[in-house]
């Protein structure tokens, strides 16, 4: 299997700099590699790092140590060091994230919200219309919704259009935080199946998944993250 993502030596600490400096240390020494059609589950309590490894794949938090390399096209590109604008096509073409909470600007419609993705990569403006509102009815947000701004809507309904958002596009690469929290059994059901065909087209998949039953449904293997936790000193 072609491996889409490598972890090098990671190593992350945060500083506490209105706390007097305090180094509070999260991991160190951090190997991992995630092939196409893979998902792999992040495992660990609350503390362990994992929306914080999350979000250093994406290049949201810095990577003081070690190194976080995406395949991109037929390059490695390194998230820990790489070129602003290289990032964002990274974000554009390759590395999708669909976090715990949807962030958005303010009045923007939840048709435009799903649509934008499509729109940067190239698509004209009637496909990417017909594909968004395609998940959006895979995810069950009713029509009549479509033209409101998603932050007016309930915290399950603002997850759906999360998902949907972070589907409409096929990436080689997939980082889900939580994917099924505030969700009802039958829009469960459609973003385990989202997830599954993602793999199943070859998507690499790394994922936090408290829900035990997801988990097991979904994940080709487990990641524990708290064999790479630092001890404070």
């Amino acid at each position: 299997m072609t491996t889409m993502v490598k972890l090098r030596n990671v190593g992350k600490s945060f500083t506490l700099h209105v706390q007097g400096s305090v180094n509070i240390p999260v991991f160190e020494n951090l190997d991992l590699e995630v092939a196409a059609g893979e998902c792999v589950a992040l495992l660990g309590p609350s503390g362990a790092g994992k929306s914080s490894l999350m979000r250093m794949i994406y290049a949201n938090y810095t990577c003081p140590a070690g190194e976080i390399l995406v395949r991109h096209g037929d390059n490695w590109v390194d998230m820990a060091a790489g070129d602003a604008h290289l990032i964002l096509d990274v974000r554009r073409q390759t590395l999708g994230y669909v976090s715990q909470f949807l962030r958005v600007i303010p009045r923007v419609s939840t048709l435009n919200v799903v649509m934008e993705p499509l729109l940067t990569t190239g698509v004209s403006e009637a496909d990417a219309n017909v594909q968004a509102q395609a998940i959006l009815q895979r995810l069950n947000i009713p029509r009549r919704l479509w033209s409101l701004s998603p932050m007016t809507f309930s915290g399950g309904e603002q997850q759906r259009v999360n998902l949907a958002r972070g589907f409409v596009q096929q990436r080689p690469i997939m980082l889900l935080d939580e994917p099924t929290a505030s969700l009802d059994p039958e829009n469960r059901r459609v973003v385990l199946d989202l997830i599954n065909e993602a793999r199943a087209n070859g998507a690499a998949i790394i994922g936090i998944f408290h829900d035990a039953d997801a988990r097991r449904q979904l994940s080709s293997r487990e990641f524990d993250t708290t064999q790479f936790t630092q001890v404070a000193a």
